[in-house]
């Protein structure tokens, strides 16, 4: 089994058809299917469902893709490492971050970085911190900036950075908007617009209302942060959100502190037990940190 054979698997994977795949790799598209079928022949089982339209991954392809992914990832990590003895920091540099941490300017910092090594590829996605936390342990990130909200897996370690609270946000017309504070029993009959539940502040809402014995029931759900806040200042229901999201509109936005047993809204970067040359690189910009916390 050879790494390019990998390479052209999780490709065909990704993309669900050999034809874009094989553009993605400029390869052609008979090339590619051979490697494939050396590839199926070496491991005795097919890898996909094939199709006139697309393909599908087959049970043995999916527990062949996570392992896949490890793999090139740690194969990348070996070329990084020689090039680190050289004095050369290179290759990629995967960032994930969930929107609107207010903690840490990702972009500012990417820049930052770009600018002092710009021999390093940077890659950047947004998504839910529980997806984040995933993609680090699988090898698919070098590096996430995310709230901590789930079970952290082995050999993937947290430096935090700083806590916030919880808020409740609401228009300024609201009854609850004069509040000091407000406990999960006190809104549980209200309308919510909340986050998927791979996000930080949807999975530590959700944690704050089970600690009191009631369901944070969401009936707008939104993937972004903006969309969240027009529903809110709309009057179409409350969120829960961490101070800097309410942070950006508090003339249009009133942030009302959550009370009772509510978890923090914990900021830091997960990184995998032995990072890439790029992204220790990358963890020393930001300055003094925290011990770092391995935790799974």
């Amino acid at each position: 089994m050879e790494l390019r054979q990998l390479e052209h698997f999780v490709a065909v994977a990704n993309e669900r058809h050999f034809t874009r795949a094989a553009e993605l790799l400029q390869i052609s598209q008979s090339g590619l299917s051979a490697s494939i079928r050396a590839l199926e022949d070496e491991l005795g089982a097919s890898l996909f469902i094939r199709s006139t339209r697309r393909v599908e991954l087959t049970a043995a392809g999916a527990a062949l893709l996570e392992e896949s992914h490890r793999t090139l990832a740690s194969a990348a990590a070996a070329r990084e490492a020689v090039q680190a003895v050289r004095g050369v920091v290179g290759g990629t540099l995967s960032v994930g971050s969930e929107q609107c941490l207010g903690v840490l300017d990702v972009p500012r910092e990417l820049a930052a970085f770009r600018a002092e090594h710009p021999g390093v590829a940077i890659r950047l996605g947004y998504a839910g911190s529980a997806a984040l936390l995933a993609d680090v342990a699988g090898g698919r990130l070098d590096l996430a900036v995310l709230a901590v909200c789930s079970t952290v897996p082995a050999g993937v370690v947290l430096h935090p950075l700083a806590e916030r609270r919880l808020v409740l946000l609401c228009p300024p017309g609201h009854p609850l908007a004069g509040r000091s504070g407000v406990r999960a029993a006190d809104v549980a009959a209200e309308t919510f617009v909340g986050f998927r539940p791979d996000w930080a502040a949807r999975a530590l809402t959700d944690r704050a209302f089970a600690a009191a014995g009631l369901t944070h029931r969401v009936e707008l759900e939104v993937n972004d942060v903006h969309s969240m806040l027009d529903l809110v200042e709309a009057g179409l229901g409350l969120a829960v959100v961490p101070e800097p999201i309410a942070a950006k509109r508090p003339d249009r936005l009133v942030a009302v502190p959550l009370e009772g047993d509510v978890p923090p809204w914990e900021v830091a970067v997960a990184v995998p037990a032995s990072p890439s040359p790029a992204a220790a690189v990358f963890l020393e910009r930001l300055g003094p940190l925290r011990e770092p916390a391995a935790r799974g």
